[in-house]
């Protein structure tokens, strides 16, 4: 199979036949049929995702307000350089993935990506809710736009951009499948260096709003590689023709790039300059989610070395349990909606 068929609007001589529907290349109605799904996974993904269903603004900043211009300059720096690249890869994000959903001819699958691109937006508007609270316009402008002056900043988000990019140059299905990788890489690799200062700063007593915002969008994110996860095992069973020995070695190989350059932003932005963080805490961490991710779509571990959770980092799992319940202590209410249930980050 080397062509790739981009599903009508209206299809009315589409398959009602559960049996006949196909993650790509299939002959859909485009109807959203609740009781008749092709995918068992989906449903619980769909609940999941609507429980998960916040405000950014709902989150009190204001010790964050007070706590920004005391940070270690080391840590105000790192906080710039980490919301700047963040924002961005969730801005791409919105934008990319209605290109996928015009590909994808499993109609209940298009509705998680329907999802996922309105909570990349809620996430957008997050990071600029705490810019927006924290520093002026001209420190928030100065920190969205970044990646125009820091080279290395650059160079991180041209990696997954040169492949989305890629994907409206040639629309065929090997191509769809890496940016269906490099969907799962930026879900399961690159925020988490991020991810990780935030918590950090919380657990040493600063940036508590930030680090809340953090646990709702990391939160969201698990549902993401859960849901990119799944399409790539999907794939592997009605399209393994796709999977050549070639094709997987490019996927692994983007994979290996993933966790290098995640890596070396870690050390970028963070180093050892940072109280309760170090360069080695960062590279066995990340080490760790390569094995995870590349594991979780039925493949040996890249790195056998790091194949347990690192001891020294086991405080970010903990933080990022979204049902962990915690109290505002300015608002004196629970934070953690009752109604969603956690996802362990096991993907």
């Amino acid at each position: 199979m080397n062509k790739l068929k981009k599903k009508p609007l209206f299809n009315p001589e589409g398959d009602t036949d559960v049996r006949l529907r196909r993650m790509i290349n299939g002959n859909t109605t485009n109807l959203n049929d609740f009781n008749n799904m092709r995918y068992p996974w989906v449903s619980d993904w769909y609940r999941q995702a609507m429980n998960n269903f916040w405000i950014p603004e709902e989150i009190n900043l204001s010790a964050d307000v007070k706590d920004y211009p005391r940070l270690l300059p080391a840590e105000r720096t790192a906080y710039d350089k980490i919301l700047s690249f963040l924002v961005f890869l969730d801005s791409i994000q919105t934008a990319n993935l209605p290109h996928i959903g015009e590909y994808v001819t499993a109609n209940e699958v298009n509705l998680c990506l329907s999802i996922q691109t309105f909570q990349e937006c809620v996430h957008s508007q997050s990071y600029s809710y705490m810019l927006d609270t924290i520093c002026s316009p001209t420190q928030r402008n100065a920190i969205l736009y970044q990646w125009k002056d820091d080279e290395h900043l650059l160079r991180r988000n041209t990696f997954i951009g040169n492949c989305y990019n890629e994907f409206q140059e040639h629309k065929d299905p090997v191509t769809l499948l890496k940016v269906m990788m490099a969907n799962f890489i930026l879900e399961g690799i690159y925020f988490y260096s991020g991810f990780m200062f935030f918590y950090n700063l919380s657990r040493n007593g600063k940036m508590p709003g930030s680090a809340q915002e953090i646990r709702y969008i990391n939160r969201d994110e698990n549902t993401h590689l859960w849901l990119f996860r799944n399409i790539i095992l999907e794939l592997q069973k009605e399209e393994p023709q796709l999977f050549t020995l070639e094709t997987i070695t490019e996927l692994k190989e983007m994979l290996l790039e993933g966790v290098r350059q995640e890596i070396d932003w870690g050390h970028y932005c963070i180093g050892n300059n940072i109280p309760g963080l170090t360069r080695d805490m960062v590279s066995d961490y990340i080490h760790y989610l390569g094995n995870l991710r590349w594991t979780s779509l039925g493949y040996e571990p890249l790195y056998p070395e790091h194949t347990a959770e690192p001891e020294s980092m086991a405080w970010v799992s903990q933080y990022s349990n979204a049902n962990m319940v915690k109290t505002d202590f300015f608002e004196a209410k629970s934070t953690a909606y009752a109604k969603s249930t956690a996802l362990v980050d096991d993907l």
